[in-house]
């Protein structure tokens, strides 16, 4: 039987570092505009729907797509989706960042394809910068032969032992490292059992919420994919997305 795949989109108004980040113009367009047309043009989703807690963002995304109001105290965007996944009707849900307005409809796709064997899945795609190797904030992820997360971190995984004294340039062309990609796809049952779990001690440690479905034995699909994630985490950032908007 097909599954009833939805894609929710979370987004909330405050942001230390950028408040109001979804309602922000994007070539000419709001931030969460461009995100719902991503995701409408991914071929496995029955539906997009926007979760805030903000008045502001419901006015305007309701322009153009299903929009759920959420509790306000939520500590995450994970939380965020599951109130709106436990009232509507689905098998599954793609969370899709709501600041990532250059996502590719086909990565949704594969996140959602995983779904038809697995409980949660993710993406991940290699590393191509010498930058992003010792990067924190560039999550990297190693996966299984069987296609399943073994572990995630913002520490340069695995150690290439061999090349331990080697600059980032060296490990690079020595090992295909993977980074992390941002979206997950979940089971609705399986979403709704993780937020009621406590966070875990390495979801503490590394401040990376999928690994409490790890430590808790959830296993997460991973598929491999071509794709450069862009966000805007700040209003500095706005500038090259609409660049790279005119390009595509």
């Amino acid at each position: 039987m097909e599954m009833n795949i939805i894609g929710i989109i979370p987004a909330r108004y405050a942001s230390s570092r950028f408040p109001g980040k979804p309602l922000h113009p994007i070539a000419g367009r709001p931030l969460i505009a461009h995100v719902v047309e991503r995701c409408r043009e991914a071929a496995s989703l029955a539906e997009v729907i926007v979760a805030t807690d903000d008045d502001r963002i419901a006015e305007v995304a309701r322009e153009f797509c299903r929009v759920e109001m959420t509790r306000a105290d939520h500590p995450t965007g994970t939380d965020r989706i599951a109130e709106v996944a436990a009232r509507v009707e689905c098998d599954a849900v793609v969370n899709v960042q709501g600041d990532e307005p250059l996502i590719a409809p086909a990565v949704i796709d594969a996140v959602a394809d995983a779904l038809s064997d697995a409980e949660m899945s993710t993406a991940a795609s290699p590393v191509n910068n010498i930058s992003d190797v010792s990067d924190p904030n560039v999550v990297k992820v190693v996966v299984s032969a069987a296609g399943r997360a073994l572990y995630f971190s913002r520490r340069t995984i695995p150690f290439v032992r061999d090349l331990a004294d080697a600059d980032a340039a060296a490990q690079l062309a020595a090992f295909p490292f993977l980074k992390h990609l941002g979206i997950y796809g979940y089971r609705r049952v399986t979403l709704a059992r993780l937020v009621g779990m406590a966070p875990s001690p390495l979801e503490e440690a590394e401040r990376l919420e999928q690994l409490r479905a790890l430590e808790n034995g959830i296993a997460i699909a991973v598929r491999q994919v071509e794709h450069e994630a862009v966000g805007v985490d700040v209003p500095g950032d706005v500038a090259r997305v609409e660049a790279l908007l005119r390009e595509a």
